[in-house]
């Protein structure tokens, strides 16, 4: 019976984290784990990001 439960709470974390990245691609955030996400220098510059996600490797 507790494997059920644990079960059950694992599913519910992880349909609530997807549904969480699904709402934030939906609104057009560009970087959801960057706490500034809306005021991020991705949505203002092109190749200028902020929060360091998007960094390209040369």
């Amino acid at each position: 019976m507790i494997d059920y439960i644990v079960i059950a709470i694992l599913v519910g974390i992880i349909a609530s984290a997807g549904f969480y990245v699904y709402k934030a691609k939906k609104s057009g955030k560009k970087c959801i784990g960057c706490p500034d996400a809306c005021s991020c220098q991705s949505r203002k510059e092109k190749d200028s990001h902020c929060c360091g996600c998007h960094k390209t490797s040369i």
